[in-house]
């Protein structure tokens, strides 16, 4: 898919998607469509899902505000993001709630510190972990996250033993 970066062989990440990348991402092997966009953001497809599920596409649509962050919402993305078939193309307007989101599932899947997360996200290509524009709060919000579910899913894996 154009400008999309593939974060394990289950999950890409990327930034709008037309409906010709969607034929390309069924031609891929793609399963699955997790769109973070809300419909009153600007550029947002209204007939995304329509033209998805008409390729054989499973779609979710899970709006994903910066200013309405929480952990509940963050939680119900992870959760549909566990559940849909994979490989999956996650998306957002420029690709960067998606990238958050999804360093997010890899560091609970892979149990990374947050430094580790950082560094795979500047692997992938994510610059933007560095830039001074990316709100501190944003950033601190995601660490705290990353810790918090980390350790979480190590505990779970103990009480399994």
């Amino acid at each position: 898919m154009i400008k999309a970066v593939r974060i394990n062989e289950n999950l890409t990440v990327t930034g709008q998607v037309i409906p010709e990348q969607l034929q390309q991402a069924i031609q891929e092997g793609f399963k699955s469509v997790l769109n973070l966009r809300s419909p009153d953001e600007l550029g947002f497809k209204a007939d995304e899902q329509q033209v998805a599920e008409a390729l054989g596409l499973h779609y979710v649509n899970v709006p994903l505000k910066p200013e309405a962050l929480s952990e509940e919402l963050v939680s119900k993305i992870l959760m549909h993001l566990e559940q849909i078939p994979k490989p999956a193309v996650m998306h957002c307007a420029a690709g960067i709630r998606s990238a958050v989101i999804a360093l997010l599932s890899v560091a609970i899947q892979d149990r990374l510190t947050p430094e580790q997360t950082l560094a795979k996200a500047r692997h992938l290509g994510f610059e933007f972990v560095n830039y001074s524009c990316v709100n501190p709060q944003l950033k601190e919000s995601f660490i705290q996250y990353v810790k918090k579910y980390t350790q979480v899913a190590a505990i779970a894996d103990r009480s399994d033993r």
